[in-house]
């Protein structure tokens, strides 16, 4: 739990900056910086994506994902629970910087790459630390960004991070002997194409609804087993 905690804190750390430099932003260079980092954003995801040796695992893993995701809406509880935590803050939101947006971009921003599961793992069975503080650093510099354009909601992500990877780490004894280096570079590549999409969000009116596509980051878990039998 050392190295959740420790990216957790950077997380934190990265808002609370964030909130410093976001007051002497003017509009213009606030909304310049917004598709500047919805570009970066893109980059980050396809970097990922483009990881893939198996194509065919990340599109039926895609497809299958979203059927599933829909099916459950997890968008739409993501929303309401980001929309729930902004009403007890009694903060409005905006079309730019609600704290709901804020809560749920960076949630998924920093939780579906392979590095949290990887790292979760790692510091968990090896104790090594040294993935999830690459990770908490990366994620402490994007929190800065983040929160210079979309507000405080960033740093309530904080809290996911430490439930996701949390969880991993306590459950890190019975996931490792699972996990083979294929499976995590297929789940970081599908990871890498929703983080993509979070993206294309940030610089689009229309949205694609992220997280309805969660679930195919683990289906990689089933698809690869089951491809190796034909």
């Amino acid at each position: 739990m050392i190295g959740t905690l420790i990216n957790t804190s950077l997380i934190l750390l990265g808002t609370l900056l964030g909130l410093l430099f976001r007051k002497g932003i003017p509009e213009r260079v606030n909304h310049a910086l917004m598709n500047a980092m919805g570009l970066a954003t893109v980059l980050i995801g396809m970097s990922g994506a483009l990881k893939s040796q198996d194509t065919l695992c990340v599109i039926l893993c895609m497809g299958l994902g979203a059927v599933i995701g829909s099916a459950i809406n997890i968008e739409e509880k993501l929303n309401r629970f980001g929309q729930l935590i902004e009403r007890k803050l009694s903060s409005p939101a905006s079309q730019e910087g609600g704290i709901a947006r804020g809560f749920v971009t960076a949630t998924l921003v920093y939780c579906v790459g392979a590095m949290a599961i990887v790292g979760s793992i790692d510091s968990s069975i090896r104790g090594d630390h040294s993935t999830l503080i690459a990770k908490g650093i990366i994620d402490g510099l994007t929190a800065i960004m983040f929160t210079s354009t979309l507000g405080i909601g960033v740093g309530l992500s904080a809290f996911s991070v430490l439930i996701y990877q949390g969880t991993i780490s306590l459950l890190a004894g019975f996931v490792a002997p699972v996990l083979t280096d294929t499976m995590i570079t297929e789940m970081g590549a599908v990871g890498g194409l929703l983080i993509a999409a979070i993206g294309t969000n940030m610089i689009r009116e229309k949205q694609i609804p992220v997280g309805n596509l969660l679930p195919a980051i683990f289906l990689p878990l089933i698809y690869l087993p089951v491809a190796a039998l034909f």
